[in-house]
């Protein structure tokens, strides 16, 4: 039962136990000392001494231990974390020996340590630099060529995952939502007719030729469905008229080829955190109150496997259907004129919930911007059910709750830089708090978190920083 409670927790324990150890002996010992004395009247005098004495005890041990947790606890559960950060999350800063000062040789030995690792790291570094900067061309060369093909190409997953988009496809799937990998096709293409057409692959082994429908029945497509051989899914090929994107407009071939191994649908809280999806996002609002104030921007990027997936973001400005305070303008950059035109929360929040679909939504301080999204859900005619992060408990977690975890010092202690033309954007925002959960993910795994599940119940005994944030 004690493992599962902090090193802080633990000491604090032990330190209460010593207390009423003392208190324990010091009680007995004065009662035995008044059964032998012959003057029965003192009693008074011996309930007076053991009361001073316990009084001088507890104040003595609460000392020693507010002293031992500032110079002892609390360095040992820092250090810890910066060792973790630097093991598992590529942070490089340094260690906060000055903090450590009192743990004699521990600190410097953990630093050297960490930097031979760090040099042997590096040697490695550069030789797979090499080796991704030559399959980086060799990407921008098939990217190129995909992009003057005139026809949209998919790889999709058994479960009709969205595996890999070409440049074409992502036109196709964008004028029915934005284009998500991971996200399954039903979201863009009508059911029956790509399931009748799995079905009848699988039964002959052989392509497919079939009609397709968008979801909304807006528009109708020609598609080849073709097996991947022993490989799990298939390819499906929108064939026809679909325009060539031109070079200058092309945009980055999309995939992540482990989806292809990914298992059957599971309630998330039972899901490895590699197999989730996570759509990290921020707002930036006209003030501080959920129950008054309005969005007036929304930012949002996708984390698939690990790994920020590029080229899938979610920015939009919106009109907030009120004026903009000056403070609040002053903060984040957003003025009246620059909303005028822009979607009101109802059409925004919709694409965002598209967006957002069967993901996993992640937030620095989630329930305030939940808060507005939540009190505008019947506008957007959605219900906002997705299963929720929070990178200030995830940081409280990792880095113990005495720290301070408002996003600048977590992306500090994570090394992670947020540009000053980014801070307090709402995109910006969102991919520096993306990058920082990219950097806990494997954090968590190092302490034995492999579940979500596992996750939320470590996040939930820190759930008291959330109340006085807000």
């Amino acid at each position: 039962m004690l493992h599962n409670l902090s090193l802080r927790l633990r000491i604090f324990l032990f330190f209460c136990l010593l207390a009423l150890g003392g208190i324990f002996v010091s009680s007995a010992a004065l009662w035995f000392s008044y059964k032998r004395a012959a003057d029965r009247s003192l009693i008074d005098a011996f309930i007076f001494a053991d009361a001073l004495i316990a009084f001088g005890l507890l104040g003595l041990i609460a000392g020693v231990w507010l002293l031992f947790d500032d110079n002892v606890a609390k360095p040992i559960e820092r250090l810890s974390s910066q060792l973790r950060a630097r093991a598992h999350a590529g942070v490089s800063t340094d260690l906060d020996l000055q903090a450590a000062r009192y743990l004699g040789d521990l600190a410097p030995a953990a630093a050297g340590l960490a930097e031979q690792l760090a040099e042997n790291a590096m040697t490695t570094a550069e030789a797979v630099a090499a080796e991704t900067a030559h399959l980086a061309v060799e990407k921008q060369r098939l990217t190129a060529l995909l992009s003057e093909i005139p026809v949209a190409m998919l790889l999709v997953g058994p479960k009709h995952q969205i595996v890999l988009y070409d440049a074409q496809a992502a036109g196709v799937l964008a004028q029915i939502a934005h284009p998500r990998l991971n996200a399954s096709l039903f979201d863009y293409l009508e059911s029956t007719g790509l399931t009748d057409a799995y079905k009848e692959m699988c039964k002959t082994g052989m392509d497919v030729y079939c009609t397709l429908s968008s979801v909304d029945g807006r528009q109708t497509y020609s598609a080849r469905m073709k097996p991947l051989g022993d490989a799990p899914g298939y390819m499906l090929v929108f064939e026809g008229s679909v325009a060539r994107i031109p070079p200058e407009d092309a945009r980055p071939l999309v995939y992540d080829f482990d989806l292809l191994e990914t298992p059957g649908d599971e309630v998330f809280e039972g899901r490895s955190l590699s197999e989730l999806c996570f759509v990290v996002f921020d707002t930036e609002t006209t003030g501080l109150l959920p129950h008054k104030d309005e969005i007036v921007q929304i930012g949002a990027v996708r984390v698939v496997n690990g790994k920020i997936v590029k080229g899938e973001q979610f920015d939009t400005l919106v009109d907030p259907g009120i004026p903009i305070p000056p403070a609040s303008t002053k903060v984040h950059r957003v003025n009246d004129m620059m909303v005028q035109g822009a979607p009101d929360i109802a059409g925004a929040g919709r694409s965002f919930h598209q967006f957002a679909r069967d993901a996993v939504i992640v937030a620095h301080n989630a329930p305030f911007d939940m808060a507005f999204l939540r009190r505008n859900a019947e506008q957007m005619g959605v219900e906002w059910t997705h299963p929720i992060l929070d990178t200030v408990l995830l940081s409280a977690v990792l880095f113990g709750a005495s720290e301070t975890h408002t996003l600048d010092a977590v992306c500090d202690r994570l090394d992670v830089t947020i540009p000053e033309t980014l801070r307090h954007t709402a995109l910006g925002d969102a991919l520096a708090t993306a990058e920082a959960l990219v950097r806990m993910l494997p954090m968590l795994k190092a302490r034995g978190m492999m579940a979500f599940g596992d996750v939320i119940a470590e996040t939930r005994k820190h759930g008291r920083l959330l109340e006085d944030l807000n």
